[in-house]
């Protein structure tokens, strides 16, 4: 079935910010691969319940306690089947860097000799392996780095190729009878390439190993069943998916989330408490101590019906038009160095570039002085730029309110780089 077309130019009208000018120009925003921007409708959402419902929830009796709890709950079940997953199975979080940072401590919490006998399953010691890939965001690296420290594991890596796609043959070597824990990204936030989750996860299966999937770059482009793809855990975050900052969601399948020990513990996520001991409560709550983001999370999920409204598909046949268009482009000037230019391989809406004889912070301000906004650095995936024999890359990143008028202002932006600077083509 095709998808329906859709009408970008008369979506840009929901997004306030998107109306402006900057440095004299019309402001052409290819940055949400590090914040979207929010329609309407979300800040309406967040402000009618800050205004309408504002109260603390799951613990009070009164009648405004009642309607917001009624709120946060019924946004976790929007959230949750936006995923594929039900809400007991979704528990709220920062962002991605805290769900999965939550992992890693409650992993090591079980290290410890905390929680159920069941959480044991979870321990690691010396020896054991953590997998992840060249690939990764910081925050995919950094915490098992940590828990390798911690625990005595051995932190292991799935290499890339020259063209950015994953080196499978490696995986299947890398994952072996030692690896209990296999991290890795559905979409690479520099590359923009789409991992292949479902050979991953076969792989980790096939010797017991937990899988931990970072979809921040895949949930607000792609149609995502995270039960379907079969792995035990994901994270993803609001404020890439047109919605808040300060939210997003940790989805565990319930036999997991339902042994793993708790990380942060406090208020809220208790049963009965003594001065010696405590027992805690079921998932999610169990992983939800203290005061949660109510609004951001009620703000989350009407960006999600946004979302589901504009049409998932369509807003991936959108993208990858654009990104197609974008490509097609940058090839052809003098000089631009694409990172992941794979043939074939299914992608998102985002390109990283070098620019030869420019650095990436000079590229980025001479595109800004013509309001064209875009990410400049190694997008906290150092390894991989480092693999690529870079330090800093240019990243245009699309969403469903770009339009061709923004790709081809950013092309005859980017052709002039090179001149203004004075290198030689």
């Amino acid at each position: 079935m095709t998808p329906a077309t859709l009408d970008a130019a008369a979506l840009r009208a929901d997004f306030p910010i998107l109306q402006q000018q900057v440095n004299g120009h019309p402001l052409v925003y290819l940055d949400s691969g590090a914040t979207s921007q929010r329609p309407r409708q979300v800040l309406q959402a967040e402000y009618d319940f800050l205004t309408g419902a504002n109260a603390a929830v799951h613990r009070g009796a009164h009648t405004l306690a009642a309607e917001a709890t009624d709120h946060f709950e019924d946004a976790r079940a929007v959230v949750a089947g936006f995923v594929g997953a039900r809400p007991e199975q979704l528990v709220w979080i920062s962002g991605a860097t805290l769900g999965i940072n939550l992992v890693a401590y409650a992993i090591g919490n079980a290290t410890a000799g905390r929680g159920a006998p069941a959480s044991a399953r979870f321990a690691l010691a010396p020896g054991d392996e953590i997998v992840t890939t060249e690939i990764e965001h910081h925050a995919n690296l950094i915490p098992w780095q940590e828990l390798a420290a911690r625990t005595g594991a051995v932190l292991r890596h799935i290499p890339a190729h020259d063209d950015g796609t994953l080196d499978m043959d490696a995986a299947a070597e890398v994952i072996s009878e030692r690896t209990r824990i296999v991290a890795f990204t559905h979409v690479s936030n520099v590359l923009g390439i789409i991992n292949p989750v479902e050979d991953l996860v076969a792989l980790a299966q096939r010797v017991g190993a937990l899988t931990v999937l970072d979809a921040c770059q895949s949930a607000p482009h792609l149609r995502l069943d995270l039960p379907a793809l079969g792995v035990d855990l994901a994270v993803f975050s609001g404020h890439k998916m047109l919605g808040p900052y300060g939210v997003g969601g940790l989805y565990g399948r319930s036999d997991v989330l339902e042994t793993l020990p708790p990380f942060l513990t406090g208020g809220s996520m208790i049963t009965t408490v003594t001065l010696d001991e405590a027992g805690y409560l079921p998932p999610p709550q169990r992983f939800e101590a203290g005061t949660q983001p109510i609004g951001p999370a009620v703000g989350l999920a009407a960006a999600v019906t946004y979302i589901q409204d504009a049409g998932i598909d369509a807003i991936h046949a959108h993208e990858a038009r654009l990104a197609a268009r974008m490509r097609e482009g940058l090839v052809q000037i003098p000089g631009i160095r694409l990172l992941g230019d794979a043939p074939g391989a299914e992608r998102v809406g985002l390109w990283s570039f070098d620019v030869d004889g420019v650095h990436a912070h000079d590229a980025g301000q001479f595109l800004d002085a013509q309001g064209i906004a875009v990410r400049v650095g190694h997008h906290c995936a150092a390894p991989l730029h480092r693999r690529f024999g870079i330090t800093a890359s240019v990243r245009a990143s699309l969403a469903l309110y770009n339009t061709e008028d923004d790709v081809d202002a950013l092309l005859d932006a980017v052709s002039g780089i090179r001149p203004y600077f004075g290198v030689n083509a």
